[in-house]
């Protein structure tokens, strides 16, 4: 079961978060230099967790502080009693808190391509290898809502992140924090897992203009019952006139009716995609409109190719097409603009 965690009310400006800013960036680094970059999977083991009150835990020693002094005070043995009673329930919350993270396992983190202006995800998959349950895991990127999960016993469990997309090209994620507070909230044990995940951007596909006209192909499918046609179709009742090579003898033997082997041939449209034809546009404009065009014609199952400065993609159709095209598209002038 996953949960997410939103912090409620407005970001407020504070005097102090400068410094706070640089503190947690020398601390980023040390603990980078310290663990040095994860390859997963990864165990979280003893050495890696780092663990603090939370603010109810100094609130809680504060008090536990009060009731010490107010006790040697006025020799009351009762409140020395309590109070060494909280002393020894707070140590064994801390350890409960510490074992509920230690040997989580950190399987694999991936984050699927997506177009800009929408919202990605980094695909965070957790495992718990001991028979012992594993309650309010919290894992977050950098400034983002926390997601909460529950392992059971030698179970794994996928989370969704959710990553910001704004801008084509490639959002790199250096590292992800895990932590709990559980149980009773007065201690907060964490780490980070630094491993290099990039989730690429393809444009955002926008554009009214009409698709180029294609080669000079006609569009559709052509039935026939050749041998040397493309792709198989089924099966037909016989008719006069059709060759006896077509009939499916082995469905007739097993007493079905007389059948006719039908194949199609394939001769959808063909269309290419060209950056340079787009010389009314700016470069962006021309990246989306482009990639509306192959989302659209992936759609109607057409064949297409892409033409841009310096890259050329043939003709072809499918998934992986799809996926070539719309990254070359996303990656297209990045390295100019990192110069």
């Amino acid at each position: 079961m996953t949960r997410e965690a939103t912090a409620g009310g407005s970001a407020r400006w504070h005097p102090l978060a400068p410094l706070a800013a640089r503190l947690n960036q020398r601390m980023a680094q040390w603990m980078r230099r310290r663990q040095g970059t994860d390859r997963l999977p990864v165990t979280l083991e003893r050495r890696r967790l780092y663990i603090l009150p939370t603010r109810a835990g100094l609130a809680f020693t504060a008090l536990l502080f009060l009731m010490l002094l107010a006790g040697l005070n006025y020799a009351n043995s009762l409140a020395l009693f309590l109070t060494f009673l909280l002393a020894g329930f707070a140590l064994v919350v801390m350890q409960q808190c510490h074992r509920n993270l230690l040997g989580t396992e950190v399987i694999a983190a991936i984050a699927p391509a997506v177009f800009a202006r929408s919202n990605g995800v980094l695909q965070l998959t957790l495992g718990n290898g001991d028979g012992v349950e594993r309650v309010r895991l919290e894992a977050a990127l950098a400034k983002a809502p926390l997601v909460l999960a529950d392992l059971g016993p030698r179970l794994r469990q996928r989370l969704d992140l959710p990553l910001p997309a704004p801008h084509r090209g490639i959002v790199r994620i250096e590292r992800l924090r895990l932590s709990t507070a559980h149980p009773f909230g007065l201690f907060r044990v964490w780490t980070w897992v630094h491993t290099e995940v990039a989730m690429l951007v393809y444009p955002h596909p926008h554009g009214g203009l009409p698709m180029p006209a294609d080669s000079g192909r006609n569009a559709g499918v052509c039935a026939h019952t050749g041998a040397g046609a493309d792709e198989w179709a089924g099966l037909r009742p016989f008719r006069d006139g059709d060759s006896p090579r077509q009939v499916d003898w082995k469905a007739y033997a097993r007493e079905a009716p007389l059948l006719v082997k039908e194949y199609v041939e394939d001769v959808s449209e063909l269309r290419m995609f060209d950056f340079a034809q787009l010389r009314a546009l700016d470069q962006e404009a021309r990246l989306s409109q482009l990639a509306r065009w192959v989302v659209d014609a992936e759609a109607r199952g057409e064949r297409y190719g892409l033409i841009l400065p310096g890259v050329q993609l043939s003709p072809d159709r499918g998934p992986e097409h799809r996926h070539r095209c719309l990254a070359a598209l996303a990656l297209f002038g990045l390295e100019d603009r990192e110069r």
